[in-house]
């Protein structure tokens, strides 16, 4: 018995992926699979509520071995595991996304609009707020066409900190 295409196989291998990883406090990002030789790489990326660390990453990688060797039987052949995080390059394309990037630097395109930086403030599952030039304003996720996280080197402004977290509210 062969097992099913690529595309069809991470599919199958998705819930089970993400459960194993829930029951341990993480979220599923992505899951891809892909043929090696004779060998599948089964290559899943994992995030946590604070971001994930190598030592989260060690743990992902053990409960995700365990179910996918309870579940053999999808992948029918030797695989090869491959736990990652996220890289600070992966577009912002979730709520809980933008929620991890509070209080970061964002860049941020619209569409028929030039790319421009942003401080993350609350968001919701609609939108986000962004200190832009001074200013806060409230961008719908449907408006935006690709953000991404900038790495900054240096401590945010705190005039700029202080701006997105004076009002309470939720993130």
């Amino acid at each position: 018995m062969s097992s099913p295409p690529r595309g069809e196989l991470a599919a199958q291998l998705a819930p089970v992926v993400r459960e194993a990883l829930e029951a341990v406090g993480f979220d599923l990002d992505a899951l891809d699979v892909n043929q090696a030789g004779r060998r599948r790489l089964v290559k899943v990326v994992v995030d946590g509520e604070d971001g994930i660390g190598l030592d989260e990453v060690a743990e992902a990688s053990r409960v995700v071995s365990a179910a996918l060797d309870a579940h053999d039987h999808l992948i029918n052949g030797p695989y090869t595991l491959e736990v990652t995080s996220p890289g600070v390059d992966r577009p912002l394309t979730k709520p809980r996304h933008w929620k991890r990037a509070h209080l970061r630097l964002v860049k941020v395109k619209q569409p028929e609009q030039v790319e421009w930086f942003g401080r993350v403030g609350d968001c919701d599952d609609t939108g986000v707020e962004l200190l832009h030039q001074g200013e806060i304003k409230r961008v719908e996720y449907r408006h935006i066409e690709r953000a991404v996280m900038e790495i900054e080197f240096k401590q945010p402004p705190v005039d700029e900190l202080a701006r997105l977290t004076k009002k309470e509210g939720p993130r």
